[in-house]
């Protein structure tokens, strides 16, 4: 199954992706998985300002790390999409059943 290790952190991962004016906007992490069945690694992200109506929006990239670096890609392919989002779910389910014995 997809991978978990990343789901439990302490501390915020808080990312900076530029938007199309080229303005810094933070974002933060909120889940890494990769796929069964591919080297894909993807990223869920909220941005961190919720004083708007989008702040409930979850945003997914692909993305590769290089050292320090991190390169993000928009995931623009229909069937892609579809195994990330099916995916995402079933992260959310597995934790929201997860939370029973706390």
């Amino acid at each position: 199954m997809a991978n978990e290790r990343n789901l439990f952190e302490e501390e915020p991962d808080i990312i900076y992706i530029p938007d199309d004016e080229g303005n810094e906007e933070e974002f933060e992490v909120i889940m890494k998985f990769e796929v069964d069945g591919s080297d894909n690694k993807y990223m869920m992200v909220v941005p961190l300002e919720a004083g708007d109506e989008d702040s409930d929006e979850v945003y997914a990239f692909r993305y590769e790390e290089d050292g320090d670096d991190l390169k993000l890609y928009m995931i623009e392919d229909d069937a892609e999409w579809e195994i990330v989002e099916e995916t995402f779910n079933t992260l959310v389910a597995e934790l929201d059943g997860g939370n029973e014995h706390e």
